[in-house]
């Protein structure tokens, strides 16, 4: 078996292999790279030794069964007989699930999850975004402090599991999105700089030294960060790839890192012959990551739009602290801007960031579903103190309304799991850091950020406490009874909508139409022909809907269709789904069967 590692500084390498070891050799082809072969066999351990040194996990390693600290193992992914055949799935008319495995189930595995996605085949979303699953000490963590890019951790189940959960999820019609995290790796078990320049202080990010893009040496990082990439979509049968934070990718290079990987994805999915795409973290609103490159942008295929998230929170709670003081200022104008134009902060004054922000999206050429709108995400609900979710603060009816909104409107919805039955279970920060001194930093930061916005330290979770995991893990009881299992019969229902009617899924997003009542507090949305309405006030309120018969297709509590005078009379916290009526004009029933 072939061996080889980059190691430009290095003037001695050894591989360490099965108890043996043997010296490698420079590659006269390629600058700083050794080679050399040794007999190996599937699950064999093996390490690099650096100029005598101790013997380090590969930085490339697929496997990783000790963890990150731990010898590397051989992985023959050739070996795996896939089940499913798979045509692929693509972004446009997707409904997203995002998952992380270590909570999602009590026993936290891969394993574990897949038994469970029958579940989301009947809430029909099409597409499950797990969390990162890169190895990182201890057992359970967010996985956002991963190391070894290449490999599974172990405690999830290592490579064969995600295999295994990859085929499942295809058997039963799903597409499989994963987190992957280029802008740094963990501050424990992260072993690259002895092996070379994959960081520089020419740049810095909230983590330290940022990640070598454009710096010398930075040819053979970005390699390395592109080709762990396509490893996930090539031999895992990953659909897509969201990438955590890419403002944090700091490179001035003429051809930026995000569109050289946008061009390999691309190029990776032409010759498997299925849909692969990548979906960005990103503060910057700027359209041209999600402007293709033969248009000078850089040819990502969706992005997470946070605006959307910022004005409707503040729409239904009223918050107004930190970055939500720009939207709060006026909600459902805020929120009727970002239906519309998909951006809130599109060359705007932020007050957050005590400057102009963003920039215009054109919205007559970016699609609708480029843009992932949601009320909930892992970061919305787990970096709050006490990682209370949406159904801590508001009633049933009001997260009815978070529902259609979020599934109803011109981006491609997801939702965080749990949401879709109203989870009672919070999603906290937590972290099993094995080195004690990282721990109790982690520990004190986090205490300490909350206490500047006036937390007692008492009231704030330990991350390192178990019971702070197992308190975020899903309680797979609440579905079975009220309000929960109402609640999941209606994001069921607009799910189905979704998939049912083709102007909910038009990628038109200069098409959107919206009204509102910020005093009576309703809003009110046409797409195509499909008509949304949401009362988030607490009394009754008419809302005009204009001429034109319709008829009701969902309301979370019954309501009539507008008569001649064109009101629709919506119940306060509740909300509906019309479109121009066909034959049947009437009462519509809730979720569940109610009159």
């Amino acid at each position: 078996m072939q061996f080889e590692v980059w190691a430009p500084q290095a003037d001695r390498v050894t591989l360490q292999c099965e108890g043996g070891t043997r010296a490698l050799a420079r590659d006269p082809e390629r600058a700083g790279w050794w080679t050399g072969e040794a007999e190996a066999v599937d699950d064999a351990r093996y390490g690099f030794a650096l100029d005598d040194g101790p013997v380090l996990p590969d930085p490339r390693s697929r496997r990783q069964p000790d963890g990150p600290d731990g010898l590397s193992a051989v992985v023959d992914h050739g070996g795996y007989t896939w089940r499913s055949r798979w045509a692929g799935r693509g972004l446009p008319g997707a409904v997203l699930y995002e998952l992380h495995v270590g909570t999602y189930t009590r026993e936290g595995t891969l394993d574990a999850a897949a038994a469970r996605l029958e579940h989301l085949v009947e809430l029909g979303v099409t597409h499950v975004e797990l969390m990162p699953l890169c190895p990182f000490p201890g057992r359970h963590g967010w996985g956002y402090e991963g190391v070894s890019l290449w490999a599974v951790h172990e405690p999830y189940g290592g490579p064969e599991a995600l295999k295994r959960f990859v085929d499942r999820a295809h058997e039963l019609g799903l597409g499989v999105v994963l987190d992957v995290v280029h802008n740094h790796l963990g501050p424990s078990g992260n072993h690259l700089p002895s092996f070379g320049p994959y960081f520089t202080d020419t740049h810095h990010t909230p983590w330290g030294s940022a990640v070598n893009l454009d710096a010398p040496g930075s040819d053979e990082v970005r390699a390395f960060l592109l080709e762990s990439a396509l490893a996930w979509l090539r031999d895992y049968r990953v659909d897509g790839l969201r990438l955590d934070a890419v403002h944090a990718l700091y490179d001035t290079r003429a051809c930026h890192f995000l569109e050289e990987l946008s061009a390999a994805v691309d190029g990776l999915a032409e010759e498997v012959g299925r849909p692969l795409f990548l979906i960005a973290e990103s503060d910057l609103n700027d359209p041209r990551l999600i402007t293709p490159r033969a248009e000078n942008g850089l040819g990502l295929h969706a992005q997470w739009n946070d605006d959307f998230h910022h004005a409707l929170r503040t729409t239904l709670t009223g918050e107004s602290q930190g970055y939500y003081a720009d939207f709060a200022r006026a909600p459902f104008a805020a929120l009727a801007k970002t239906l519309t134009g998909g951006y809130f902060h599109d060359g705007t004054y932020s007050s957050f960031r005590g400057r102009r922000h963003g920039r215009p999206l054109d919205r007559a050429r970016v699609a609708g579903h480029r843009l992932l709108g949601y009320s909930q995400t892992h970061d919305q609900v787990g970096n709050r103190a006490q990682g209370d979710r949406l159904a801590a603060v508001l009633s049933p009816g009001l997260l009815a309304c978070a529902a259609a909104l979020t599934l109803t409107a011109p981006f491609t919805p997801m939702l965080f799991m749990g949401e879709e039955w109203a989870a009672g279970t919070p999603w906290q920060f937590f972290t099993d850091h094995t080195d004690p001194e990282l721990a109790e930093a982690v520990r004190r930061g986090r205490r300490r950020e909350f206490a500047e916005h006036g937390w007692a330290e008492e009231d704030v979770p330990d991350p390192q406490d178990p019971a702070t995991r197992e308190r975020s893990c899903l309680d797979w009881s609440e579905p079975e009874r009220e309000p929960h299992a109402r609640v999941l019969a209606w994001y069921r229902r607009l799910i189905a909508l979704r998939h049912e009617q083709p102007d909910l899924t038009d990628p038109d997003l200069a098409d959107t139409k919206v009204a509102y009542d910020d005093e009576v507090r309703w809003l009110a949305f046409r797409r195509g022909d499909v008509r949304v309405a949401v009362n988030l006030g607490k009394e009754a309120a008419a809302i005009p809907l204009g001429t034109g018969r319709t008829e009701v297709l969902a309301a979370w509590e019954p309501v009539e269709a507008p008569g001649p005078d064109g009101l629709l009379q919506v119940p306060g916290e509740s909300c509906v789904v019309l479109t121009p009526a066909l034959s049947r004009p009437g009462a519509a029933q809730g979720p569940g069967g109610r009159p």
